[in-house]
């Protein structure tokens, strides 16, 4: 397909009043420079916007303009062309027939790109639309994963091990064997396309037929299946290896971490081992260092609830719990405290297990039960330390729980975390562990619940109206009307790999208790201290504070219901009214 220009670019872009003479000879001196396109030099300048200059393109040459971030392109699609070529001359194939294909370019009017894709797509006939840079650069990254070349790998590696039929554990520990090799092309794949993901964990799981490397997005898991089952254990074993662990024992878990660069981007990995029956299941956790941590303001917090967790934050002494299971983001909101309170004038101490994110001028405390430095002893240690804030990971026995409590009391600001499902049940919790009734209430001030929930991918999001069933379910949950609600969900494209979702947003409660919560504490009543706290004009449940994301658009029923039905069953027994208060259907 050839496509040509009827004049040169700059000679027609001033033709039509889109730019300048003085800008085109000032972008030609520049591109006699650096080398760059025109077009892109022109960009660059700030001469015109790549969108118009992709628009006059596609006018001139009659070409179609496409958003292509909008579209769902099927992988076998993509990998017509391989990703070499694709990122070389900024093409993507959107769209495949079995004579022909629709390819997305940002520079139509590459003479030499267009040969080389006619011949790379032949015998099929090549047809070409218009498509931003930024937009292809963004669907290379989404499209081009890493699971045909993690396949391919994986085959190779088994059919060296078949090839040996000896397992070589000296080479493979010494790093000199073909094997290792292979198997560090393999890792260094699956690591790729986890960050290009955007995974928080991956999962390596041997099982009698079949390898499963799966992946933690936005909360869910994806798997994917190898059947070269038996290169399980060299996997395992370059990742102790790696973690420093005891490549050794196979039949005691084990804890470990270590640090990589993978794309640009540097990754903290912390690894746990476990002996299942087909070998040793690895979990990795991975938190980019490179993206530094998020502050308060980035946390997603409504500004009302924002404000009044500021307020709260200031208090000279006192217990602030953030509560929620696991993977709710609670460390997350504990570091964006920490950040804010971290000035030149406060001593704050940490006692962390792992310590997740190093910050700079906290003494940090890494948790080490193997020699009996655990939470509770290495706290009456930091008591001593004339701290002003102290930061406990978690509240995991009685006797760490009433060292802070008592901290609180002595003239400290005590943080930690709680594995609770609400507010409300999270001091009842503080109960149920062995502390003082009247400890808790001397102490506890304040209380954040909080959730994650899937966003609404924007990219391919589109309004829909809730069916029959969905609207009976929701009236009985909540008494609000929702005749002026957005609701909307995702079609699936590219941008988010076929989910209709991308990123997640946090859902919070904030209980700040008042003298008629701290006199039901002191007296070991939950079922008043239940009722002051959902009786109090300033909380909003959980659940609520969903349903108002759901009323805008930002996230689907399916996520509500899944979030409503958890905080439902832990809800403690009320009556009719506090129940109709809480929306919540028992």
């Amino acid at each position: 397909m050839k496509l040509k220009l009827k004049m040169r670019l700059g000679d027609l872009l001033v033709q039509e009043q889109i730019i300048g003479e003085s800008q085109l000879q000032a972008a030609l001196t520049e591109q006699r420079s650096t080398g760059k396109k025109l077009g892109r030099t022109l960009i660059d300048m700030a001469a015109l916007t790549e969108d118009q200059l992709l628009k006059f393109l596609s006018q001139q040459l009659n070409l179609p303009y496409l958003d292509i971030s909008r579209r769902a392109i099927a992988p076998e699609v993509v990998n017509l062309l391989p990703e070499v070529q694709a990122r070389r001359y900024r093409a993507l194939v959107v769209e495949a027939q079995e004579d022909g294909v629709l390819v997305a370019m940002s520079d139509p009017a590459d003479l030499q790109a267009l040969d080389n894709l006619e011949i790379l797509l032949a015998p099929r006939k090549l047809a070409i639309a218009v498509a931003p840079e930024q937009q292809l650069l963004q669907a290379f990254d989404h499209l081009y994963r890493r699971t045909e070349q993690i396949a391919q790998i994986a085959g190779k590696l088994e059919e060296e091990y078949a090839a040996d039929d000896i397992f070589d554990l000296a080479g493979l520990t010494q790093g000199d064997s073909d094997n290792e090799t292979t198997v560090v092309k393999l890792l260094q794949s699956i690591f790729e396309d986890a960050v290009q993901m955007r995974a928080s964990d991956i999962h390596i799981e041997p099982g009698e037929k079949a390898l499963r490397i799966r992946q933690r997005i936005d909360g869910q898991l994806h798997e994917n299946l190898l059947p070269e089952v038996n290169i399980a254990a060299a996997l395992v074993l370059r990742l102790k290896l790696m973690a420093g662990l005891d490549i050794s024992e196979k039949r005691l878990p084990q804890d470990g971490r270590f640090h990589m660069e993978i794309k640009g981007h540097k990754i903290d990995v912390r690894m746990s081992t476990m002996p299942i029956y087909h070998g040793e299941s690895v979990v990795m956790r991975l938190l980019d260092q490179s993206a530094g941590l998020l502050t308060l303001n980035e946390t997603g917090m409504p500004p009302q609830i924002l404000a009044r967790i500021r307020k709260q934050i200031q208090r000279p002494h006192g217990m602030l719990l953030v509560t929620g299971p696991t993977g709710s983001g609670k460390t997350t909101t504990l570091y964006g405290i920490l950040s804010e309170l971290n000035t030149a004038d406060r001593k704050i101490i940490t006692v962390e297990d792992p310590v997740e994110y190093q910050l700079p001028r906290i003494n940090q405390v890494q948790v080490n039960h193997k020699i009996g430095l655990d939470f509770s002893n290495v706290l009456r240690t930091t008591l001593r330390q004339d701290p002003d804030i102290i930061m406990v990971g978690e509240m995991r026995d009685q006797e760490t729980v009433e060292i802070g409590l008592r901290g609180a009391l002595t003239g400290h600001f005590v943080l930690s975390t709680l594995h609770t499902n609400d507010a409300v049940t999270s001091a009842l919790r503080l109960l149920d562990m062995g502390a003082a009734s009247y400890l808790v209430a001397s102490a506890l001030r304040v209380i954040i619940a909080q959730r994650l929930v899937r966003r609404v991918c924007n990219n391919c999001a589109c309004d829909y109206r809730p069916t029959a069933q969905e609207s009976a379910w929701l009236a009985s949950v909540s008494h609000r009307d929702f005749s002026r609600a957005r609701f909307r969900a995702g079609n699936g494209c590219q941008s988010c790999n076929g989910s209709g979702y991308r990123g997640r947003i946090g859902i919070f409660e904030i209980l700040e208790l008042d003298d008629n919560m701290i006199e039901a504490m002191r007296t070991g009543n939950p079922q008043a201290f239940a009722s002051a706290a959902l009786s109090s004009k300033h909380f909003t449940p959980l659940a609520e504070s969903a349903l108002t994301y759901l009323s805008e658009g930002m996230t689907t029923l399916e996520e509500v219901a899944k979030l409503v039905e958890d905080v439902s069953e832990t809800r403690v027994p009320l009556s009719e009214d506090l129940m109709s208060r809480q929306s919540l259907a028992d």
